[in-house]
């Protein structure tokens, strides 16, 4: 490190570890030297390595699991955004990039469905949908939290068939004969992660999430479901 720079310390430090990633001196999901041995390795203070650390965390080069260390982030998962492609499901987005996709069942729901879901989803006001949530994972990091929501009637064995590390796409497609191809509705935005959020998707509350509600239809473009997945935005990038 050179002291006199006009670049500030932790700037260095964060540059000097990005360059050992990109060279590839730290690979994937390996564990980078602590605190303490950044510390004495680089002659600065803890509170200088810190810095550097939360921000290659930000940017996503790095990843902290809670009393296991800080770990190489898996690299960022691409995926096309076009208007009018056939929309492909998260497991085929990992397979695309060499990477094994995984899924945890956080919760399952019977609901009351709201205007907006009767008219897309071509119900009436007294029908229910069945919620489902989910923690999708790349590798075994966590990508996005998956929030999915299909009428009631005529998917009841979704509220108790496995979803542990399974394609919903699959299973949709399996008991309603009808598999989600295109996406005549669908936004995307900027929002902060919550403190429970945070804590699924092992980052820091208030860290950027990219929120994709989008609306799925059939290959006859009616109706299937709608998903509001909130994506980490250093695991995930939309290509346009």
């Amino acid at each position: 490190m050179k002291p006199g720079a006009s670049t500030p310390l932790y700037q260095q430090i964060f540059e000097e570890i990005k360059a050992e990633i990109d060279r590839g001196e730290y690979k994937p999901l390996e564990k980078i030297p602590s605190e303490p041995e950044l510390s004495q390795k680089y002659d600065v203070s803890r509170i200088t390595v810190r810095r550097a650390i939360e921000e290659l965390c930000a940017e996503g080069y790095l990843v902290k699991k809670q009393g296991r260390g800080t770990f190489v982030s898996t690299p960022r998962i691409n995926r096309r955004l076009l208007q009018y492609e056939v929309a492909r499901s998260f497991t085929q987005v990992c397979e695309d990039n060499g990477m094994t996709p995984g899924a945890h069942v956080i919760d399952r729901q019977i609901v009351p469905v709201r205007p907006d879901e009767a008219e897309f989803l071509k119900l009436d006001e007294h029908a229910l949908l069945l919620y489902i949530q989910r923690i999708r994972t790349a590798d075994g990091q966590p990508i996005f939290e998956e929030n999915v929501f299909l009428p009631y009637e005529g998917y009841q064995q979704l509220l108790t068939r496995s979803l542990e590390d399974a394609s919903l796409f699959d299973a949709i497609t399996e008991i309603g004969g009808r598999r989600p191809v295109h996406t005549p509705r669908r936004t995307v935005e900027a929002v902060r992660a919550t403190s429970e959020q945070a804590s699924r998707l092992a980052i820091t509350a208030n860290d950027p999430l990219l929120f994709l509600n989008v609306c799925f239809a059939d290959e006859n473009d009616e109706p299937v479901c709608i998903g509001r997945q909130y994506y980490v935005g250093s695991r995930y990038r939309f290509v346009l």
